[in-house]
This record gives structure tokens, C-alpha cells and sequence, in this order.
């Protein structure tokens, strides 16, 4: 069993930045993929970004791209992502999710577990 806490989400207003934070612990293993997906109201669980904890090789949703950066902290078991020049559309409940494999997955349902959310609100 592994758990996934997540943090860092809030409210900020378009332009600007927040970095979410997802802390990892019980059975963790260095071959697996880290992900972050997002949820606005309404609408279905989305991609965002990975990153393979071995390798550090990531990808992002076009979306995300460019204003995204996922890192990662080996030491510290943890997870990032650094959000800039945010926008309303990026307001949603933020998941980290773990998939034990060495696949960049983008979709939801090849991932094994998830944090319980951080809430972002980006306002116009």
C-alpha cells in the first residue's frame, strides 16, 4: 500500500504561479511513473504531466505545456509541480497518482493509486 499526499493547492489570480507538492510514503519502489491529473466541476479527470522516477523523462498534456514543469525530489519521496502563468481554465481539484511501471501513462485508469486532491482556483 502506498500514500499519496498532496499540497500546495489555493486561490491566485491569472498570471500567476503556485507550486503543488505530493508526498509519498509506505511501499514505494523506484520503478514507477508519478502523474498529475486535474478535475473541474463537470467535466472528466484530465492529464497534465509525468515523469518516471528512475529516469526523470517526463511528458505534459498541450495544455500545460510550456507553463508546467513536474520535478521530482528523491530524498524526500515527493512529487512537483510548479504552475505558471496560470489561468482560469487551469482552475480544478488537483490528484497525484502513482502507476508502477516505467510507461509514461496518460490515462487515468492505468494508474494504481491516488492522493485525495488539492483545490486550485485561478480567478480572471
Amino acid at each position: 500500500q502506498v500514500q499519496l499526499v498532496e499540497s500546495g493547492g489555493g486561490l491566485v489570480q491569472a498570471g500567476g504561479s503556485l507550486r503543488l507538492s505530493c508526498a509519498a510514503s509506505g511501499r514505494t519502489f523506484s520503478r514507477r511513473t508519478m502523474g498529475w491529473f486535474r478535475q473541474a466541476p463537470g467535466k472528466e479527470r484530465e492529464f497534465v504531466a509525468a515523469i518516471w522516477w528512475s529516469g526523470g523523462s517526463t511528458t505534459y498534456a498541450d495544455s500545460v505545456k510550456g507553463r508546467f514543469t513536474i520535478s521530482k525530489d528523491n530524498a524526500k519521496n515527493t512529487v512537483y509541480l510548479q504552475m505558471n502563468s496560470l489561468k482560469p481554465e487551469d482552475t480544478a481539484v488537483y490528484y497525484c497518482a502513482v502507476d508502477y511501471t516505467s510507461v509514461l501513462h496518460t490515462t487515468a485508469r492505468d494508474y494504481d493509486y491516488w492522493g485525495q486532491g488539492t483545490q486550485v482556483t485561478v480567478s480572471s
